[in-house]
């Protein structure tokens, strides 16, 4: 099972380690805070409990901060 992810303008095919992976795991496993990125699924916002599932697409939007 594989899905689609797209992070700073790079898109790449990833393998879902688990039935129950969700936006959550895979942004410990890139090292990645929820508090910089905005998280879609499929174009939908989703929260770090949502299960990533297979064929989905996941963009991972970095938050820009400055004054």
């Amino acid at each position: 099972m594989k899905f689609n992810l797209k992070y700073k303008g790079i898109g790449e095919e990833m393998e879902l380690p688990s039935d129950d992976y969700t936006i959550s795991d895979l942004l410990k496993d890139m090292e990645l805070s929820s508090q910089s990125l905005v998280c879609k699924q499929n174009n939908e916002l989703v929260i770090e409990e949502t299960i990533i599932n297979d064929g989905d697409e996941i963009n991972l939007i970095q938050i820009i901060y400055g004054g």
